[in-house]
């Protein structure tokens, strides 16, 4: 069976030590508890989760570059709002080609202005995060490997939505039909 003795340490704290068939010797307690200060310090201000606010600009950006294809709330609102000034500026006795641009024309411009700013704000926000990583404080933690593929999406959405609305806006898509 194992024998225990008690040794005084030169702090003055006694240690238990276990002495076995193998002689092997036991940690005193009071070492197992004893924290650095620098340890104590670090564990007193944790640093917030690396990423947090990245992978949120991530999932924004998609989020723009979807509204810049699917239309949106002030795009409609817009195209609307175009629509109506065009009823009331174009005169009952205009040509056809000037009341298709009035009414229809530069509502169509507009939705496809909203959509390419959407489109430029998701493509900047996307880039943005791909970039963040070179002016970051060295040393940080790396952050999740999906940040990046969704900042990748958001950008990949934002050029497209920024194509299109140019497409859009220019007419070569689905341009205003020509009045004869």
């Amino acid at each position: 069976m194992a024998e225990k003795t008690e040794d005084e340490t030169g702090t003055g704290t006694t240690a238990a030590t276990a002495v076995g068939p193998d002689e092997q010797t036991a940690v005193a307690p009071d070492a197992q508890t004893e924290e650095r200060p620098e340890e104590v310090a670090a564990q007193e201000h944790p640093e917030p989760s690396s990423g947090t606010g990245q992978g949120a600009a991530a999932v924004v950006s998609v989020a723009l570059g979807v509204v810049s294809l699917t239309g949106g709330w002030p795009g409609t609102v817009a195209g609307a709002r175009e629509t109506l000034v065009g009823q009331l500026r174009t005169a009952a006795d205009a040509s056809v080609a000037t009341q298709i641009q009035e009414v229809y024309g530069d509502a169509w411009n507009a939705t496809a202005l909203w959509a390419g700013l959407f489109a430029l704000v998701a493509l900047i926000t996307g880039v943005v995060v791909l970039v963040r990583p070179a002016f970051g404080a060295p040393g940080r933690a790396a952050r999740a490997p999906w940040i990046p593929s969704v900042a990748w999406a958001g950008v990949a959405l934002g050029v497209i939505g920024l194509l299109l609305a140019v497409l859009k806006y220019t007419g070569v898509l689905l341009g205003l039909p020509a009045a004869s």
